[in-house]
């Protein structure tokens, strides 16, 4: 019932910003993220990209560090109009828009370059637009770098390392049958639970990226990082169309060019982030292992190929993804 009331007071607050959003043209946006976070970094490039290219016309008021409820509350609030824009990873964004689950995809990107030829090019664009017969248009993606194993005792330094080993991953279908697939024990947990977790011994380890790695202060009880990058999630930039259809062409244009400036901005935000967190990491006594990441990939073949059997219209797109 306290949820709920919850939800119910941010609704009304959504609702109030939309009239004022009519009225003077200022755009809400809101995210989870704490304001040291790289992708609120690009955040901000965005909000300042805007307000200079429609000269103060267009302006955005940022809710950071959740003040608006979580990524699913708040991507409900821009489906009614409530709230203009947010960003959220694409996890959480495929269980709106089915196709982001393809980005979930073990070893889906070979490296960096094919990951933004991907995301920048016109297979990344046209799965953008399909957020928006779900009343979410997606602008442009924001680089959440790849996820990697990362434990307590054990080193994992090829596929088998993993067998037996409890690894905490995220609630979603995809990371459970890939942590599976490499032989661990899938266990999926709520993140704040996750330091004792580990030091306590629930759980052998866990898979995040760096940044994520660092500021969680998870390296503290973590003595072994793998980076295997089995998945490069993105996180994605997205307008609802409610408030989208509300704007000129002129000023969608506009807000289309900030995002995508914004965008190349948050590349290297999030650069910087992750060698700061590598180094972070190191000085603190934590051994980084390089694997050979091809049989880890062989591993998760399985996975790959049910989840084209399972989704046989996304199959085409893996397909192209792959072939690119």
């Amino acid at each position: 019932m306290k949820c709920k009331i919850t939800f119910l007071l941010l609704l009304f607050i959504g609702l109030i910003s939309c009239k004022k959003l009519s009225e003077n043209k200022v755009m809400y946006l809101a995210h989870t993220l704490p304001q040291t976070h790289p992708v609120h970094k690009g955040i901000l490039e965005f909000q300042k990209a805007l307000a200079k290219k429609s000269g103060g016309k267009l302006k955005i008021k940022v809710f950071p560090d959740g003040q608006l409820g979580s990524e699913r509350e708040v991507l409900e609030l821009l489906q009614i109009g409530s709230v203009a824009v947010t960003k959220v990873s694409a996890a959480t964004l495929s269980n709106f828009v089915p196709e982001y689950n393809v980005l979930g995809i073990p070893y889906l990107f070979r490296d960096k370059k094919h990951y933004f030829d991907v995301l920048e090019g016109e297979i990344g664009k046209s799965i953008l637009e399909k957020g928006s017969k779900f009343w979410l248009r997606g602008l442009c993606y924001y680089d959440a770098g790849s996820r990697s194993f990362y434990t307590k005792n054990k080193a994992i330094r090829t596929p088998e390392d993993l067998k037996g080993l409890k690894i905490r991953v995220m609630n979603n279908q995809m990371a459970i049958n890939m942590v599976n697939a490499l032989g661990g024990s899938a266990t999926p947990m709520a993140y704040g639970e996750l330091y004792t977790a580990i030091q306590q011994g629930v759980v052998d380890g866990a898979e995040n990226n760096p940044p994520s790695f660092v500021s969680s202060n998870h390296y503290e009880v973590s003595k072994y990082y793998t980076i295997d990058q089995h998945s490069s999630i993105p996180d994605v930039l997205i307008i609802g169309t409610k408030y989208w259809e509300t704007l000129s062409e002129q000023e969608q244009q506009w807000v289309q060019e900030a995002a995508d400036e914004s965008a190349q901005a948050e590349k290297k935000f999030w650069a910087a982030s992750v060698d700061e967190s590598m180094k972070k990491a190191k000085e603190a006594g934590v051994e980084i292992i390089i694997p050979d990441k091809s049989l880890f990939a062989d591993k998760t073949v399985s996975v790959v190929e049910d989840f084209k059997k399972n989704n046989p219209s996304m199959e085409a797109l893996v397909n192209q993804i792959q072939q690119q």
